[in-house]
């Protein structure tokens, strides 16, 4: 039986991608591409030539009864984000469960997910935490951060360079100062940092450097 198989790519290194994972990406029929342009450099890079088919956040809610369909009729698709496993605050999640609402077998490859390298070199508790993802940008913002100024696990945010401040920021104010941290960007590139120490330490380093790249932000929960 044909199937859906989940395929996370590198979120960053081009090496730091499974054998299994290249493989099935050659054999399949179809690849689900976030952006068939960023996708096409990794393909293009393992000489992999399947098709290509946009499925973003734009459109997956309009596609996915009829890719589901694709695979009953025996097609074999892969998914692939632009970076890490899809379905982790990447498209995905919509076709995974459609595909397990009408019987479609999906199977999801091991592989890179960002926050877990930043979790482990943080120096924070990593045997429980509570992983939140990219806060609501402006409505339900605050009072998510209110909630959560009371979890007693590690806590993971993702955030991008242009709003990093502003979450250090939201997070002194609710948290408290002195409430431990690492902030890790460009997981496994060439400029890849951990800058760990207070909220307030932490802050003052992103507001002298300028914040590039992608950020995983980690918290330590309420002692």
């Amino acid at each position: 039986m044909a199937k859906l198989y989940i395929v996370p790519t590198p979120v960053g290194n081009l090496e730091d991608i499974t054998l299994r994972a290249l493989r099935v990406l050659k054999e399949v029929d179809c690849i689900l591409a976030e952006d068939t342009r960023t996708s096409g450099i990794l393909l293009k890079h393992y000489d992999i030539k399947a098709k290509l088919q946009p499925h973003h956040k734009f459109n997956e809610h309009k596609t996915i009864e009829s890719i589901a369909q694709r695979i009953k009729g025996g097609e074999n698709i892969a998914l692939i984000s632009d970076a890490g496993t899809p379905g982790i605050s990447d498209p995905g999640f919509l076709l995974s469960r459609q595909c397990a609402k009408e019987g479609v077998e999906v199977e999801c490859l091991p592989g890179a997910t960002a926050f877990v390298p930043a979790l482990v070199v943080s120096g924070l508790p990593c045997d429980r935490f509570c992983f939140e993802g990219f806060l609501p940008q402006k409505k339900g913002r605050v009072s998510r951060l209110t909630q959560l100024s009371t979890e007693e696990r590690t806590i993971i945010f993702y955030e991008s360079p242009y709003r990093v401040v502003k979450l250090l920021t939201q997070i002194s104010e609710i948290f408290g100062p002195e409430r431990e941290c690492a902030v890790c960007r460009e997981i496994s590139k060439l400029h890849e940092e951990a800058v760990r120490g207070t909220v307030a330490e932490v802050l003052t380093h992103f507001t002298t450097h300028e914040p590039k790249g992608e950020f995983v932000v980690i918290i330590a929960g309420k002692q």
